[in-house]
């Protein structure tokens, strides 16, 4: 909500300050409605929004959030009247109405368009009045008259000082200046008097008063119209306009009136003429001069003034004592005393006299924080930080030094005792003489006791803040202690208090009574119910009240009152909501203060003055909350207004949506408390806020149903606004983009399909060729393998020839050398023929050419490509050199060889020789080594 200001600017700074209770004052300054400073005119729609002419165009208040519509070519307009669903204003050198569009939105339209006649050069529309089935618009020279149910015109000739029509008895009357005062009959206007007051001065107000007419003049003489005579009423006010005029009057529904001056606030007088209140800058008001009244449906005033507007609510429980200028201070406490208000604060003892007409004075000598004002027997006893003080009147008369007295209770069957409690504990105060005096203190106990009730003839309970309980008994003279209990505290923010005939101790886990029979303190379900519970719970203490029958706390937004039921047990509750900021002015936490008056009037002290509420006026009301406006806006486009009754549907790109709502209000002392829910997205209430707006941001495509209900005070609204929308699907997933997509999908999955298919098809060529590449070298493996094996077996085979072919060899050799030798044992004996004829044998068998043979062929299978490629390499060479050749391939020794060709072993040196010369080998290079790497 819009902050309400508390205080306005004042300039008393006298010790004797104006103390009259006024009903709290709403102030709204030019900045804070964003308009301009001057309003001219005020009235309410049947919503209970109010409409005021303002400088700056048609101002429009819901007791929630301002807005200014202009009017064309934005001129100030100076007058407004609502009617029906039309807010007809007045501004230069035009007139029209505005009405609401589907939107909430006011579009104006305009009437003198449509006038056959001109207006007056610089015209301005002062005011506007409703009379059966026309609108009047009146200027300082013509009555333009509109009638509703054929749109047409009749323009009447009224110059005036003082353009202000009157409804009176039924009949119009309005003031022609040097002419009088006239009235219409049937769009004729008649003169009723020409008296001379009413011919010269202006007239701003005129009110029916029995069978007479009571007139108002801009210099505050009041009139009585009888007929055509004028006669002077005589009012009881002392009214000092001698340096101001009445520029505005208002009666009031209880019959009282209302004068707006031009430099002095406003007066308040009864319907007999009494002064009931004076209210101007000094006391709450942002500006002195005040161009219009207006009572709305609530009984509140509404002030347009020359700086800003001001609401005053007249028919509010409670009323307010401003201390602007810190004169008196933090007010602790209070007493009623005849015509005598009295409050202690923390800079002293003030008393005024004649209940709100006086100004506080202080009481001479009681300079310091004052903790107590009590009346016990028709004394008046002020406890003091200083001590103990008797009041009579104006006068106090120290009677004890005792520092702090916090509290002071009588004693039974001890009528000339009092028990103080005080700083360092508990004292004694004896009347003698008649006169109240300090007698000792109570010896044994010295913690500070600012609570403490008797539960016995000499037994005492005494609460501690932070200590606890102490159970007392003190002796029978009560000057010392005898007996002294200590009981630990159950929290913090403890008090003790009497109620009903029963103690009660309070702290913030509960409510707690004390049992006698147990000397304990035993919690209490129902009081505790009564003050905490899951909602709220008390900050500070409680206190009683009326005789200790009604019992008294605060929570953050409710002063809550519990009293004695009538037709039950069950304690009767009244709970009375607060704002926060009131809580908060209450000064120090657990020095609250409520102080009964009369009836059913308190006083509750605050920080700068004090409150009073009447308990008679305290009322249940029902209230109605309206969706005031919707509309759409990103950070890329412009607001677009919303239609708000017919359910829309919105694109998706238009799914952030907000929602405007209100609870027409205008109690200073009640705060309006918003909870929303959107069916759609979020299936719980929100939290509770002040904050008249929410705004839902990207939603998603869907049908959703804003609702929307209050708390004002402790009451929840009547009604639950809501409103149903649809965001629409976004085009990427409408039906027909599904559709499409199915029909893609299925072509794409086919078009997979196929390409799989393909791909695995090419893989599995691709795996059979490589399979059967796998398989072909698997096999060139296997072949080679079997090559490489055939080639180890021909190796093995050539191997075992070439073992066989020198095993052969060796056996050739060891044949030849065997024979050899027989032949050379054998050329020792004699010649004998048949020796010769083995000799012929033997070397027959040595150069046998059937061992050549078979030794080539066995050295062929061994070696075939020898001897060729030797043949093909050397052609010269001889059989014999092949043969030696072949030897030597068999790596044999000229020894070994020289059997095999049976020739000796020079002669296979000399044939070795002769080979190299055949085969053109160099010096250096071997005869072996060559054939055997051929």
């Amino acid at each position: 909500m819009i902050l309400k200001s508390y205080f306005s600017v004042i300039f008393l700074f006298t010790l004797c300050i104006s103390a009259q209770e006024l009903p709290p004052i709403q102030n709204f300054t030019p900045i804070e409605y964003n308009a301009g400073n001057q309003n001219w005119s005020i009235d309410q729609s049947n919503d209970a929004s109010v409409y005021l002419a303002n400088n700056s165009g048609l101002l429009a208040f819901n007791g929630t959030s301002w807005k200014l519509y202009q009017v064309p070519y934005g001129t100030p307009v100076k007058s407004v009247k609502v009617v029906d669903d039309r807010v007809y204003t007045g501004s230069y050198m035009e007139f029209g109405y505005w009405k609401g569009n589907e939107f909430g939105t006011l579009e104006y339209t305009s009437l003198s368009a449509h006038l056959n006649t001109s207006l007056i050069e610089d015209e301005d529309f002062w005011n506007i009045t409703h009379f059966k089935d026309w609108i009047l618009f009146q200027s300082l020279d013509r009555i333009y008259i509109y009638n509703v149910k054929n749109a047409s015109f009749e323009i009447l000739e009224a110059e005036t000082v003082s353009p202000k029509i009157f409804e009176v008895g039924n009949k119009l009357y309005f003031q022609k200046i040097g002419k009088g005062l006239y009235t219409l009959d049937n769009g004729i206007p008649i003169l009723v008097s020409d008296d001379a007051v009413l011919k010269n001065t202006g007239i701003v107000g005129a009110f029916q008063s029995a069978t007479k007419i009571l007139v108002i003049t801009e210099l505050g003489v009041f009139y009585y119209l009888d007929g055509s005579q004028l006669i002077k009423r005589e009012i009881s006010a002392e009214i000092d306009l001698s340096t101001t005029k009445i520029h505005s009057t208002l009666r009031l529904n209880d019959g009282s009136i209302i004068l707006g001056t031009i430099s002095k606030g406003i007066f308040h007088l009864d319907a007999n003429g009494m002064l009931i209140r004076h209210i101007n800058q000094e006391k709450g008001l942002n500006n002195n001069t005040v161009l219009s009244l207006f009572q709305d449906y609530d009984q509140n005033l509404w002030l347009g003034l020359d700086n800003g507007i001001t609401i005053i609510n007249l028919d509010s429980p409670f009323k307010e004592y401003i201390d602007h200028v810190g004169a008196i201070g933090v007010v602790y406490t209070a007493k009623k005393l005849g015509n005598i208000l009295y409050l202690g604060t923390n800079q002293g003892l003030f008393y005024r006299r004649t209940f709100g007409v006086d100004g506080f004075q202080l009481v001479n000598g009681t300079q310091g924080q004052v903790w107590l004002l009590k009346e016990i027997d028709g004394t008046l006893f002020c406890g003091h930080h200083n001590g103990t003080y008797v009041i009579e009147n104006e006068n106090a008369t120290k009677i004890s030094n005792e520092p702090g007295t916090w509290d002071i209770q009588s004693l039974k069957n001890h009528e000339d005792l009092l028990i103080q409690g005080n700083y360092k504990g508990l004292s004694v105060l004896e009347r003698k003489n008649n006169q109240w005096q300090y007698r000792n203190d109570i010896i044994g106990f010295d913690n500070s006791s600012r609570f403490f009730e008797f539960v016995g003839e000499h037994h005492l309970l005494v609460n501690h803040d932070y200590k606890g309980i102490f159970d007392l008994t003190v002796d029978s003279e009560f000057t010392k202690v005898i007996e002294s209990n200590h009981k630990e505290s159950k929290g913090i923010g403890s008090s003790l208090v009497r109620y009903r005939d029963e103690i009660v101790y309070s702290t913030i886990n509960g409510v707690f009574k004390y049992n006698a029979e147990q000397h304990d303190f035993l919690k209490d379900s129902v009081l505790t119910t009564k003050f905490f519970n899951t909602d709220e719970s008390i900050v500070g203490i409680l206190q009683s009240t009326n005789n200790s029958e009604r019992l008294w706390g605060f929570t953050n937004d409710n002063i809550i009152s519990v009293s004695n039921g009538h037709l039950s047990n069950e304690p009767q509750t009244v709970k009375i909501p607060i704002p926060k900021s009131f809580r908060r002015s209450m000064g120090v936490l657990g020095f609250e203060s409520v102080v009964h008056l009369e009836k059913e009037l308190y006083l509750i002290g605050i920080s700068n003055g004090y409150v009073t509420l009447d308990l008679q006026k305290v009322k249940q009301k029902d209230y109605q909350i309206h969706i005031n406006s919707i509309y759409r806006k990103t950070h890329e486009s412009p607001k677009v207004d919303i239609v708000l009754n017919d359910t829309q549907e919105f694109k998706y790109a238009e799914n952030t949506i907000n929602f405007n709502y209100n609870v027409t209000e205008y109690d200073k002392y009640t705060e309006v408390y918003y909870q929303y829910e959107l069916n759609g997205l979020y299936d719980e209430w929100s939290s509770w806020s002040t904050n008249p707006n929410v705004s839902f941001e990207n939603l998603p495509y869907g049908s959703y149903e804003f609702k929307v209900r209050a708390r004002v005070g402790n009451e929840l609204s009547k009604n639950i606004a809501t409103y149903a929308f649809v965001i629409q699907r976004p085009w990427y997933i409408s039906y027909w983009a599904i559709l499409c997509y199915i029909l893609l999908g299925a072509l794409l999955s086919v078009l997979i399909h196929k390409l799989y298919r393909n791909h695995y098809k090419r893989q599995q060529q691709q795996l059979i060729k490589e399979n059967q590449r796998l398989l072909k070298r698997k096999k060139l493996k296997s072949q080679k393998r079997i090559i490489q094996i055939k080639n180890e077996q021909l190796q093995e085979l050539v191997e075992s020839k070439n073992r066989e072919l020198a095993i052969s060899t060796m056996s050739i050799i060891k044949k030849n050398e065997f024979l050899n030798s027989i032949k050379d044992k054998l050329k020792k004996s004699d010649e004998n023929p048949q020796i010769k004829s083995v000799i012929r044998t033997i070397d027959r068998n040595i150069n046998n050419v059937d061992d050549w043979k078979f030794f080539e062929n066995a050295f062929n299978n061994a070696d075939k490509d020898f001897l060729k490629n030797v043949k093909e390499k050397h052609p010269d060479l001889s059989a014999n050199d092949l043969r030696l050749c072949a030897y030597l391939r068999l790596n044999l020794s000229s020894k070994e060889i020289a059997p095999l060709l049976n020739i000796s072993v020079r002669s296979v040196e000399v044939k070795r020789y002769r080979l190299r010369k055949k085969m053109n080998l160099a010096h250096e290079a071997g005869l072996t080594e060559y054939i055997i790497n051929l």
